[in-house]
């Protein structure tokens, strides 16, 4: 009980105190409101947001390289397909054979099986490893593409002033904010600027 008291005291002390100031330093309540309002909200809290998929949708540098990524998986689609078209034109040839008795011994089918088993499971490894290293060029442009914005951003924080500048990826990290501190379309147009400039 004695603990409420005190922090009541302490609450009523800190008011008065305020109210003091304020009489005596010739400013109004009003005043203080309107002046505190009128006050840019940014420069109170040197902070800001960079909407990343916007960001990626429309910088250009982001754009250039995803076609890259898909230009890659797209011929290496192709050509694994091809192959495989192959793969399954040989099988179905062996299947005719097979079924009409071309092949002279059994040695012979055997040999012609496990060639074609061969071939497929050579053609099922060259996959798995063009997945693995198209990923792994992915991840490497993703690296390339992050330190480029990082360095820009860098850069263009030189002038802003900003504390924190945080990152929001479909509503994820930030819910609710206050459209000044949404900087993304002013680092867009620098970021495109210098990308078209070869920076």
């Amino acid at each position: 009980m004695k603990n409420i008291n005190y922090v009541i005291n302490g609450v009523l002390a800190v008011a008065v105190v305020i109210l003091f100031v304020m009489q005596f330093s010739g400013k109004k309540e009003a005043s203080v409101a309107t002046s505190f309002a009128a006050e840019d909200s940014t420069s109170l809290f040197p902070i800001a947001y960079v909407n990343v998929d916007s960001l990626l949708q429309n910088y250009n540098y982001a754009k250039d390289l995803n076609e890259i990524i898909v230009k890659k998986q797209e011929d290496y689609r192709a050509s694994i397909n091809q192959e495989m078209n192959n793969l399954n034109s040989e099988a179905q040839d062996f299947q005719r054979k097979l079924e009409n008795n071309a092949f002279l011994t059994t040695e012979r089918v055997t040999q012609e099986r496990n060639r074609l088993g061969k071939k497929e499971q050579d053609l099922r490894e060259r996959a798995a490893k063009m997945e693995q290293e198209l990923s792994l060029e992915q991840m490497k442009l993703n690296e390339q593409l992050r330190d480029t914005i990082v360095a820009q951003l860098t850069i263009f924080n030189k002038d802003k002033g900003y504390q924190i500048i945080f990152s929001n990826t479909m509503g994820d990290n930030i819910l609710l904010a206050n459209p000044a501190y949404d900087i993304t379309a002013e680092l867009l147009a620098l970021l495109n600027k210098n990308y078209s400039s070869g920076k």
